[in-house]
């Protein structure tokens, strides 16, 4: 069972209602009725179904626009050669 704080005692003990949150959701009531649950970011991101991106996922383009063509020079010089040993 979540924990419960009236809108009064919330305001009077934040810590306290963190901390419960730890644990577990915690409901702020107001007039004795729920009116607000309070949460770990963590478990907010679970509920929302968000998930860690990669690197990857930050840098692709969907856009149909995003697609190009890249043909990169060829090099020439002593660079272009492996070096051998």
């Amino acid at each position: 069972m979540p924990a419960t704080f009236s809108s009064r005692d919330f305001n009077q003990d934040l810590a306290g209602a963190k901390r419960a949150a730890k644990q577990g959701p915690v409901v702020i009531t107001d007039r004795g009725e729920p009116a607000y649950v309070l949460m770990t970011h963590a478990e907010f991101r679970r509920l929302k179904g968000e998930r860690r991106r990669s690197i990857v996922d930050l840098l692709r383009q969907d856009e149909p626009d995003a697609d190009f063509d890249f043909q990169p020079p060829r090099l020439t010089g002593p660079m272009s050669r492996p070096e051998e040993y």
